[in-house]
């Protein structure tokens, strides 16, 4: 019986890893830096080692009585209420703990809640980003907020009409003391999406003991750890697909540890845990509610959304020449070239070389008359040891902008500038590249008073040099080539904190960048580090827009959250392999939900070299990025749209022209981000949140509601698996419907080389505009529209259009609105707003109807006038196509067709309940027979 027994407990012990009456899946790390039995043992925890990867050797036992409690009564708030908490008495893990702590609980909207916790006593750093302020608290709220005086604290947000509880902190260990803070909640699920900047293997998070590290830094994507942006943000979905959000409002160095029970803890080295709650409840309403917290995003200037070509190491004016040419030649659609920091005088800002870029001035000027747009790149480090007068260095000083040490002194590290009068030897390892050749650098201080009178003066100047129309500002984590400074870092406890997060990459958190310990105007590194870039951002785009008094693009690497209101963002040096493909799908739809839509990666790579096939497909890809744009590093084969010939440019002239034909639908969802925070890219799970096939799936994307992509993912792929959510679906380029058979599921799709499926959802209608050469010249074709039916013969859209650059359009009601409703007999164009006199020249020339389940129409009219000559249809698609229409696209029209051959409508959904009924008709009257 012995044995029996001894045999049941170790079978349960190896099926629920249970023991100390702690099952793994509720083991939450007690020593998250990697301790050993005795230090473990030493902090009151339990130690036990397991086989199961990343399951923690150290963790709280369940009994473990430390954390807050609750002393005395809650008190209402003119938003909420207060609740005081006390440290219960335990021994300090990390050394100064605060005492005592406050709870504000604010009821912000009916479902947005904040909850954050302080030290009263002491003045700690909070992040500056402008963020609502109610005066009242929301009466009729979706969300209720319980919380425990038992011993430890613990507290819930509960969404009332499912009783899900969204946020439930009974698990693990809640500390907060100077430079260690945590917190851990249970999720509803194990369905989470968000948390960056990384590289993640999937859309929908592996909670199988992933700890994933926030902190911007220079880092190539490709390895896991944390990169440029800083987005503590969270979508969860919950069992019955409603959704909620999760936000942390703190910019210091963090970590996120994900675990299967499910739950997330949050550990951070500073600032207050000030928590936001989205409640939703469908993805699409929880990135709403998060950018009407954050910031909506900018609005981009119409040219930014067409093609761009960048490459670092062109080297000459020749190269980008020879360049443009060839695009032309092989009539690839283009609207912006780039300048890298190969353009400058040693990687020197503010400079262009005269020798190999002789001309660029005036080859500037040249190309923007034919509707092509140049942005330059600018990096902050600013060179400091040239030997004749540097103004970008010597007006820094004037205006004591830099960075300084902990002494006061200007903080110098090294950067791409390099010293006079030398010749870099590649071949040389790069630290001794940096010692040997890298010069003395003096980091902007962007949060200096004097900071945008500076950076603005040498902007404004150097565009009467060059007439750049956008910015590119690279390497503004802030990268660094040396660790903290050209003498290291001092021995502080900001340099040297108690606790570094361990996911967080590199020795020291100095490391690739600033000490943690220099100063800027408001406050240290150590706090402002992942801010940096965010700031620059908003000084940077303020600029350029009071100085070419339009829209432009300021294109960031390093990011934070409401970066999106400034900037966009492409997702950093990664490499030419296949899997990139994925993982830049992955990085678009993350950024979409962090309120960056304008978000692309390097297309064909920026390391290694893209065979012809892995390039032809990534430009197919790329050309529904939001941001696209073909870059690649120095010293590799040029890999733009004519590098390999003809058959990727082909490729590319085609695709393309694709992407430009629906400009104006990428617009109008632009238009809605910008209104209402929506996506632009968006996973089949936020529009299809019912089908939990699509919670998953992350290989295909959706432009807005209406467009669907399958992009070929493989090498030496000539079909894609492609799952087909439960909808009418027709390829764009002939409208032919795919199979009803094959809603909620998979198909095999045939893609030639040369192909990337595309489909138009029924029920929906999306402007479109012929293509051309660039915007400049496509802007001035005629317009269409694509009426995709539903099984009901139902459709709508909307277009929203403008002079495609002028500032805060919409804000200012300076626009043209369109409206669009289909059934089965008809498409009306209803002008809801015609505030936009550019618009008055451009007509209507097409529409296109799919899905009338007819190959037969007698007759077609527009506004009443026959046009039927200029209408087809066939047996084949089904796809009726309307031409050489001339609608003026600022008046109302009715376009009408013959339905009598149009076979009655019957929603898919509906068919086996006739078919049923049909059944039990035929067995009743078999029965009375």
């Amino acid at each position: 019986m012995a044995l029996l027994q001894l045999f049941i407990l170790i079978a349960f012990c190896s099926v629920f890893g249970t023991i100390n009456g702690v099952s793994d899946a509720e083991k939450f790390d007690c020593y998250p830096e990697h301790g050993n039995q005795s230090l473990c043992e030493a902090r009151g925890c339990v130690w036990e080692k397991s086989n199961t990867k990343g399951v923690p050797w150290c963790f709280y036992k369940e009994s473990f009585q430390a954390g807050y409690e609750v002393t005395g009564d809650k008190v209402d708030t003119s938003l909420g209420e207060r609740v005081n908490l006390i440290r219960m008495n335990y021994k300090s893990i990390y050394g100064k703990d605060s005492q005592t702590v406050t709870l504000d609980i604010e009821y912000q909207t009916s479902d947005r809640v904040r909850f954050k916790f302080y030290d009263p006593n002491v003045k700690r750093y909070e992040v500056p980003v402008e963020m609502p302020k109610p005066t009242t608290k929301a009466a009729d709220r979706k969300y209720e907020i319980k919380y425990t005086r038992k011993k430890p604290f613990a507290m819930q947000i509960i969404r009332k009409d499912t009783k899900a509880v969204l946020w439930d902190s009974s698990v693990g260990l809640f500390v907060f003391s100077d430079q260690f803070l945590q917190i851990s909640t249970k999720t509803p699920s194990t369905y989470v999406y968000g948390i960056g900047e990384q590289e993640h293997p999937s859309f929908r998070h592996n909670m199988t003991w992933m700890t994933w590290p926030i902190f911007t830094r220079d880092q190539f994507p490709f390895n896991g750890g944390n990169v440029y942006g800083h987005h503590p943000f969270y979508m969860s979905l919950e069992e019955d697909g409603k959704a909620h959000g999760v936000f942390l409002l703190n910019s210091n160095a963090m970590e996120m540890a994900l675990q299967p029970l499910p739950a997330i803890t949050y550990r951070t080295i500073g600032g207050v845990l000030d928590f936001y709650v989205f409640l939703g409840p469908t993805p699409e309403a929880v990135v709403s509610q998060y950018t009407e917290s954050i910031g909506r995003p900018f609005m981009p200037p119409y040219w930014s959304l067409g093609f761009q070509l960048s490459r670092w190491g062109y080297n000459d004016i020749a190269t980008v020449k020879k360049l443009v040419d060839n695009m032309r030649k092989y009539d690839i659609p283009q609207d912006v070239q780039y300048g890298d920091i190969d353009y400058m005088v040693r990687q020197l800002d503010f400079t262009y070389d005269k020798d190999k870029f002789a001309g660029l001035p005036d080859y500037v000027r040249s190309i923007k008359k034919e509707g092509l747009r140049y942005i330059i790149i600018l990096d902050p480090a600013i060179g400091a040891n040239e030997t004749t007068p540097y103004r970008p260095y010597d007006y820094g000083n004037t205006l004591d902008v830099w960075v300084k040490d902990n002494k006061g002194n200007t903080q110098f590290g090294k950067v791409w500038p390099t010293y006079e009068n030398t010749v870099v030897n590649s071949s040389l390892d790069w630290d001794e590249q940096t010692r040997l050749y890298r010069q003395w650098a003096a980091f902007p201080d962007y949060f200096h008073n004097n900071a945008t009178t500076y950076w603005g003066t040498l902007i404004r100047d150097f565009h009467k040099e060059v007439e750049f129309d956008g910015l590119w500002i690279d390497m503004n984590e802030p990268a660094n080539f040396v660790t903290g400074t050209i003498y290291g870092c001092p021995k502080t406890k900001w340099d040297y904190p108690p606790y570094k997060p361990t996911s967080v990459l590199g020795t020291v958190l100095a490391d690739k960048t600033l000490c943690m310990s220099a100063q800027h105007a408001t406050g240290l590194h150590y706090d402002l580090h992942s801010l940096y870039g965010w700031k620059q951002s908003i000084v940077t785009q303020q600029i350029v827009r009071d100085l070419l008094k339009k829209r432009s693009i300021v294109l960031s690497r390093s990011s934070f959250a409401s970066s999106g209101k400034y900037a966009g963002h492409w997702l950093g040096d990664n490499v030419a392999k296949w899997n990139q493909m994925h993982a830049s799908i992955i990085g678009m739809l993350e950024f979409n939900l962090f309120g960056m839509p304008y978000i692309g990666a390097d297309i064909c790579g920026f390391f290694d070299a893209p065979s012809e096939e892995l390039c032809t497909r990534w430009m197919q890809l790329g050309a529904f990025y939001p941001f696209s744009r073909n870059h690649n590093g120095f010293g590799n084969k040029a890999q733009d749209p004519t590098a390999f010939g003809p058959n990727l440019a082909k490729a590319s002239r085609k695709v393309l022209r694709m992407r430009y034909s629906l400009l104006p639908y990428l617009y109008t969802l632009f238009y809605e981000s910008r209104r209402t925070g929506a996506t632009v890219v968006r996973s089949l799970m936020s529009e299809f949140t019912s089908d939990k096939n699509t919670w998953d799936i992350d290989k295909e994307f959706l432009w807005g509601p209406a467009l669907l992509v399958s992009p070929v993912l493989e090498k030496g792929g000539r079909s894609v698996r492609a799952y087909v959510p439960d909808d009418r679906w027709f390829q764009y380029d002939t409208g032919k419907e795919r199979p009803g058979a094959g809603r909620k599921n998979f198909l095999t799709l045939e893609a030639p080389l040369d192909y990337i499926h595309v489909h138009v959802r029924g029920g929906h209608v999306v402007p479109t505009q012929e293509p051309a050469r660039n915007t400049m010249l496509s802007r001035k074709n005629k317009m269409g529209i694509v009426v995709a039916m539903s099984d009901d013969y139902k459709a709508k859209g909307q277009m929203f259009w403008d002079d495609g650059e002028s500032i805060d359009t919409f804000e200012n009601g300076q626009y043209l609105l369109v409206n669009f409703t289909a059934d089965k007999t008809s498409v009306k164009f209803s002008v809801v707003k015609n505030s936009y006199d550019g618009a008055k020249d451009i007509v209507w020339g097409s529409v296109y109807v799919y899905g009338l389940k007819t190959n037969k129409i007698s007759w077609v009219k527009a506004n009443g006038n026959d046009v039927t000559k200029n209408s087809t249809i066939t047996e084949k698609t089904q796809a009726l196509k309307i031409n050489g229409l001339q609608l003026d696209i600022t008046k109302d029209h009715v376009v009408t067709w013959d339905v009598s051959h149009i076979s009655a409508s019957v929603p898919v959904a509906a068919k086996p309940v006739l078919y049923l009924m049909l059944l039990l008709t035929i067995v009743i009257a078999l029965t009375e027979h």
